[in-house]
């Protein structure tokens, strides 16, 4: 039996044990710059093996909700400069999540009131974003109908990502994760029934699909180094408007093999069935997930594999005994457990959430939360 609680390579990188904190939007940061708040709401979690940041925009162009740091100015930079050196001071380590959201964004967020780019005209139906309603007033707002990148535009966003890469290490990140699930940018070029473009990222052939993820991630990594580079994906997930298709086995099998050939620091998977379906739906995507996490375990090499979503400590054992994964991810668990390693090390109860407060708002329901106490 693997021990969970261990150290773990990474990379240059030795993590005190296999657990990661999963990405969190929470909504904390009012100018859209790292704060103190936010800063000891990461330390407070740094017993985590690896904290993975909340998506931080890349550019304007990429934000699609309000009040979320990003890592493109030079304000940015120094708000996150703060987290990640509180984070190292206790022994921390910590990516930040680069993030374009593409078509999932409203004009009221965009440069000059613009529409939302994206590799389609194709409107998220049924998606929203945070931004100002007719009043002027934060709110939720259908995202906006969006305009396809040309093909010298989507140079400009790759050129975006290894920008925003070296501002993150500029801040004192260790890496960064490039977010290519939950149905943004990336994922939007990825799926056949979305991206309907004509021109070498079109959706006629899985190179053409995977070509601007490659592109992505090979400037990040000329940028920064490969072993400093991870990235999201969300196989089966259908989160804004993101149908399945029946290449997606193939689609991310390929996408896994160019990972490994590339040497990055890891690919982190995320278990989006919960979201959708019912318990037997669940079962039976849970055996096509484990086929897939085995496809692309042999295909990555020395490169980790994290799974994360509706994740618990008897799940990560089993994973990891399997062969499957490497590190296990968990989100909303370290929400209100800051010590959720410890608790989950020694068997303590966890202490369940406020949703009311997972997003906005003050200290309440962000760094208010006690470690356990034991009798």
């Amino acid at each position: 039996m693997n021990d969970l609680f261990a150290p773990y390579p990474l990379g240059p990188l030795t993590l005190s044990n296999r657990l990661v904190m999963a990405p969190m939007t929470r909504s904390r940061a009012p100018e859209d710059i790292a704060t103190e708040q936010i800063a000891l709401h990461y330390t407070q979690r740094a017993s985590a093996g690896l904290i993975v940041s909340e998506g931080t925009p890349i550019s304007r162009q990429g934000q699609g909700y309000l009040f979320n740091p990003g890592i493109f100015s030079a304000q940015q930079i120094q708000g996150w400069k703060l987290v990640t050196d509180s984070v190292h001071s206790v022994g921390g380590k910590i990516f930040a999540q680069l993030w374009h959201v593409g078509r999932v964004s409203h004009t009221s967020i965009q440069p000059d009131g613009q529409a939302p780019v994206s590799a389609t005209g194709k409107v998220a139906q049924g998606a929203v974003a945070f931004g100002y309603d007719e009043r002027g007033e934060p709110g939720f707002v259908p995202t906006s109908t969006p305009r396809p990148l040309t093909t010298d535009e989507v140079g400009q966003v790759v050129a975006d990502f290894a920008q925003a890469a070296a501002n993150a290490i500029d801040a004192g990140f260790d890496g960064v994760e490039i977010h290519g699930a939950n149905g943004y940018l990336l994922e939007q070029f990825l799926n056949p029934r979305v991206n309907d473009r004509s021109d070498r990222y079109s959706a006629a052939t899985l190179e053409n699909r995977l070509r601007f993820v490659f592109d992505v991630v090979d400037a990040v990594a000329s940028r920064i180094g490969a072993d400093k580079v991870g990235i999201r994906i969300s196989p089966y997930g259908q989160l804004f408007d993101m149908p399945l298709y029946p290449e997606i086995d193939e689609t991310y099998a390929a996408l896994c093999a160019g990972m490994g050939a590339r040497g990055i620091a890891y690919v982190h998977v995320m278990d989006q069935s919960h979201f959708f379906l019912a318990s037997e739906g669940a079962q039976a995507q849970e055996q096509a997930l484990r086929d897939l996490l085995s496809q692309c375990k042999a295909q990555l090499g020395r490169t980790a594999l994290i799974l994360a979503g509706n994740m618990t400590l008897e799940r990560a054992q089993d994973l990891v005994d399997a062969g499957l994964i490497d590190l296990a991810g968990f989100g909303q668990p370290f929400i209100a457990n800051p010590d959720l390693v410890a608790r989950l090390k020694n068997g303590w109860p966890l202490t369940p959430a406020d949703r009311d407060t997972y997003y906005g708002g003050g200290a309440k329901g962000y760094i208010d939360y006690p470690p356990y106490q034991p009798a």
